[in-house]
Parts: C-alpha cells; structure tokens; sequence
C-alpha cells in the first residue's frame, strides 16, 4: 500500500488501503487512525507504528468502533481461504516484524543509557573542574 514508496503510509496510501479492505474511512477518521499510533508525530505511519496497530488491538487497548481495530480484524489470516501454508507464511512474518520491533526497542534502551552515562560523566567533569578552581582561587 506504501504507492510513495518512502516506507511510510500516508493519509491517502491509508485511505486507498481502507477502500481496498472494504472498510472506508471519513477523512477525519483516516487522521484520527494515524493519530492513535502516530509516535514521532509526523501525521505518517511508519513500519513500526504500523506493527503497533496490531500489538495495541492483540491487548485490547484499540477502541472498538475505531478505524484501527476495523484494519486490525480485517487483516487476520483466515486458514481457509489461505491454507495452511500462507497462514504459515503469514504468522512467519509476524514474528520477524515483531522480532525487529524488539530490536527496535533494545536499541531506544541502549541509546538512554548511552545518554544517561554521558550525563553522569559530565557531571563528575563539572566538579572536578569547580574543585580545581577552587583549589586555584584559594
């Protein structure tokens, strides 16, 4: 559905998807699904904030009239029509996604408690120096 081809989904590749699955949206409704998920606040969806759509629906945490519980229900695999090797497929991939997700978050942890140790270097440089100042205006 990404027809830009940015990696992202926009509010119109969202509403062509919605069209496409047989749940039409309001305008207001297309940007009140990218608001629900929309971290970084760029009015797009992401891969991630894609993922997210179904982590949050798989928790019970997405209303249940919403446009995102609707795209939730809507791409469930149906073993039926799908077989079992396409629902294979399908939960495959899943996980991946869900696996680079966890990669993902690893990676957020690592980044803050880069910064919260660059912090705390900082502030024992700071004192140092305010120490050796002190020692030189005594």
């Amino acid at each position: 559905y990404d027809t830009g081809k940015d990696g992202f989904i926009d509010l119109m590749e969202l509403k062509l998807m919605m069209e496409k699955l047989g749940a039409p949206q309001t305008h207001l409704g297309l940007k009140n699904m990218i608001k629900e998920v929309d971290e970084d606040f760029d009015g797009k969806l992401s891969f991630r904030e894609f993922l997210l759509i179904f982590r949050r629906a798989a928790a019970g945490e997405l209303q249940e009239e919403s446009g995102l519980m609707a795209l939730a229900r809507l791409s469930e695999i149906n073993v039926s029509t799908e077989g079992v090797m396409g629902a294979k497929d399908f939960f495959e991939a899943k996980v991946q996604a869900l696996s680079q997700g966890s990669k993902f978050e690893a990676e957020i942890r690592e980044e803050k408690e880069e910064r919260k140790k660059q912090e705390v270097e900082k502030k024992e440089r700071q004192a140092a120096f305010k120490q050796l100042q002190s020692a030189f205006y005594s």
